[in-house]
């Protein structure tokens, strides 16, 4: 498995385990994600987001080293406030084409059910 990004240290993002072969990532509560009091900004929400795709997407192309990927649409919906408690986010390939994949993530806290946001992101694939 790939390791994270650095953007992901700055966030203090860790890969807590796999499920069903996706990792799924955790983001401690603290100064770095601090929105209004209480709560997480939105901006580190979206990092989530965004870095659990990207490990889903390198994930499901475990076997192919030489790939660059590069977002070219995302959507997030934010659903609620994220509290001071730990975030996890996991990722879903959905569609994985020669060329175009297609990455859903969601983001929760207490209840994998009751997320607190979620992406949609199409990611173009270079593979070299």
């Amino acid at each position: 498995m790939r390791a994270l990004p650095p953007y992901a240290d700055l966030l203090g993002l860790s890969i807590a385990e796999l499920r069903d072969g996706m990792p799924l990532l955790t983001m401690p509560f603290g100064e770095a994600v601090l929105g209004r009091p209480g709560f997480v900004h939105g901006g580190a929400i979206a990092g989530l987001l965004e870095m659990a795709a990207f490990a889903a997407l390198h994930a499901s192309l475990a076997d192919e080293a030489d790939v660059t990927v590069k977002p070219v649409n995302v959507s997030v919906d934010y659903l609620r406030g994220g509290r001071e408690k730990i975030t996890y986010a996991l990722g879903h390939v959905s569609r994985l084409g020669r060329r175009i994949a297609n990455v859903d993530v969601s983001a929760w806290q207490d209840d994998p059910g009751a997320p607190i946001a979620t992406a949609r992101m199409t990611m173009l694939l270079r593979r070299g």
